[in-house]
């Protein structure tokens, strides 16, 4: 199944995909990596933007700024790219993430574990793993960068507020009823590997 999914995400447009299903983004995705995870779920601190019903993007993007180097001129910046970070340093926050700030679509690199499982069976998520090696074609589908916040974190680790279209592929990879399509996967790769095992042996026995 292939979908475009719109912010605001409301929990009906989320609750029949399951993993493996490709989905586009229309609206808006918010970078989000270590460092505002751990104020939300550690320290306690409120995001300065709203992301419920929306996106979090597990990205350290690299911006081009493009205005506000003279006095006077609104800081612009463009994205060069946006290539996503591994999701699984998230892990340890990502349910207590979901909850605190109604979060919708969670997009990064490589699976999440129970907590992130968690979190998208009891409020109504997903995570969406976005082919990696691909941040330069990532950059092609924001249409503006519209805001920056936290800039004290620098460039990796700030929250940009970025406007895309048709943002993907993003595929499913936890799924509002808790499936996750790469534990799923491990148990199939361990049944093929089993099988194979012994002629491998065979053909490497003179390995000592």
């Amino acid at each position: 199944m292939t979908t475009t999914l719109t912010t605001p995400i409301k929990p009906e447009d989320v609750e029949d995909l399951r993993v493996g299903d490709v989905v586009f983004l229309d609206g808006y995705i918010v970078t989000c990596r270590d460092v505002p995870h751990r104020r939300v779920v550690e320290l306690d601190r409120e995001l300065p933007i709203d992301i419920s019903e929306g996106a979090i993007l597990h990205a350290g993007p690299i911006m081009r700024q493009v205005s506000g180097q003279n006095e006077g001129e609104e800081e612009k910046y463009e994205c060069v790219s946006v290539g996503p970070t591994t999701s699984m340093r998230m892990e340890k926050f990502e349910d207590e993430f979901i909850r605190k700030t109604g979060v919708r679509l969670v997009v990064g690199k490589g699976g999440m574990g129970p907590n992130t499982e968690r979190g998208c069976t009891e409020y109504k998520a997903l995570h969406c793993v976005f082919p990696a090696g691909n941040a330069v074609i990532a950059a092609t589908s924001v249409e503006e960068v519209e805001g920056r916040y936290w800039p004290e974190l620098g460039m990796p680790e700030s929250l940009w507020v970025l406007r895309v279209k048709q943002f993907g592929p993003l595929i499913v990879s936890i799924d509002t009823q808790g499936n996750n399509i790469f534990e799923q996967k491990k148990v199939e790769y361990n049944i093929r590997k089993d099988a194979v095992l012994p002629s491998l042996y065979e053909k490497v026995r003179y390995i000592k």
